[in-house]
């Protein structure tokens, strides 16, 4: 099943734009998109294939944290993530009118 991941980490400086680009080009090949230019949180939202919502998370965190070392960000204690969501396309195709 495909999965649509949302994470988001939050550090203690505002993220630049070329931060932030560096991320998404990080994540495009996961055919994700990024966030957070100008916060003090950067995120990412992932496409995964995954048979249950924690082994999306599971999935779509290594690949953030991968992207988000690849972009030079702060991870771990300097950065954690602070947010997750998953939604199935199952679940997604439910929700529209």
């Amino acid at each position: 099943m495909r999965w649509s991941v949302g994470i988001e980490a939050e550090g203690d400086r505002v993220f630049t734009r070329e931060e932030v680009v560096e991320l998404a080009d990080a994540v495009a090949a996961s055919s994700g998109v990024a966030s957070g230019i100008g916060t003090n949180r950067y995120g990412a939202r992932l496409l995964v294939v995954a048979d249950t919502r924690e082994e999306a998370v599971a999935k779509a965190t290594e690949i953030f944290l991968a992207a988000a070392s690849t972009a030079r960000l702060p991870t771990g204690p300097a950065a954690p993530i602070v947010r997750s969501e998953a939604i199935s396309e199952a679940e997604e195709a439910s929700e529209l009118p």
